[in-house]
């Protein structure tokens, strides 16, 4: 077996300073694939199911910005932050890009280069996708910003539930209770799946709904299997 020091691995200070980099790496590449895949479904939708178009996705925005304003948020603006998000992931994927600025350009009728000529071309065949895509960007962009609002009651009911799983794990011990690594294995994973599952539905799903009444199903589920994951933890503390 080759040795841990023949190759790279997180250790030491260069390891600790990766790690930001690896995290931040691993994050816009999942975002990036919950765009391309909000994109894909809005247009199946746009094009294929809804009669009214992008109209009905356009609502869908207008419903998802107008409910920011009923709901409390510990980060206190909450209206300003969701569409400041959605603001910026579409500043990042069409105004960067130079996506708006040639839209705009086309729409006045300035004069154009050989090459601009070709792009347009290329734009107005595809206006309609690109719409979508707009469209969708800050549908995305909204809906990551509201899921920031239950994430304080998740939290104290994470910190419930391990408090009590560690006192149940006490009590089990003592009274010479079983310990089960699988069923800490089970509860931990399941969790992940769910939590990652209904994020996913959520800022995917081609409707307006109101996410609270699922998330305090979801946060209940959650403090349940992570009690039972502490109170089956098995390492010695």
């Amino acid at each position: 077996m080759a040795s841990r020091n023949a190759s790279f691995h997180e250790r030491g200070i260069g390891g600790v300073l990766l790690i930001p980099l690896k995290w931040a790496c691993i994050g816009t590449m999942i975002l990036l694939g919950l765009i391309l895949a909000a994109w894909v479904i809005d247009w199946v939708f746009v094009f294929s199911v809804w009669p009214d178009g992008i109209a009905r996705l356009q609502g869908i925005l207008e419903q998802e910005l107008a409910r920011t304003y009923t709901m409390e948020c510990w980060c206190g603006d909450l209206p300003r932050l969701a569409s400041g998000t959605a603001n910026l992931l579409y500043d990042l994927i069409f105004r960067m890009s130079g996506i708006h600025d040639m839209g705009v350009r086309f729409a006045h009728g300035a004069a154009l280069s050989i090459p601009d000529t070709i792009v347009r071309n290329a734009y107005r065949a595809n206006f309609e996708e690109i719409q979508v895509a707009m469209v969708g960007t800050q549908i995305l962009g909204v809906r990551l910003a509201t899921l920031l609002a239950p994430m304080p009651l998740l939290g104290l009911a994470y910190g419930v539930a391990l408090a009590d799983g560690f006192v149940q794990r006490a009590v089990r011990r003592a009274s010479g209770g079983r310990e089960s690594a699988s069923i800490y294995h089970r509860a931990k994973h399941l969790q992940l799946v769910l939590l990652v599952s209904a994020v996913a539905a959520y800022i995917l799903l081609a409707k307006s709904i109101d996410p609270r009444p699922v998330c305090g199903v979801l946060i209940l589920t959650v403090a349940i299997l992570a009690r039972v994951q502490w109170m089956y933890y098995k390492k010695h503390l």
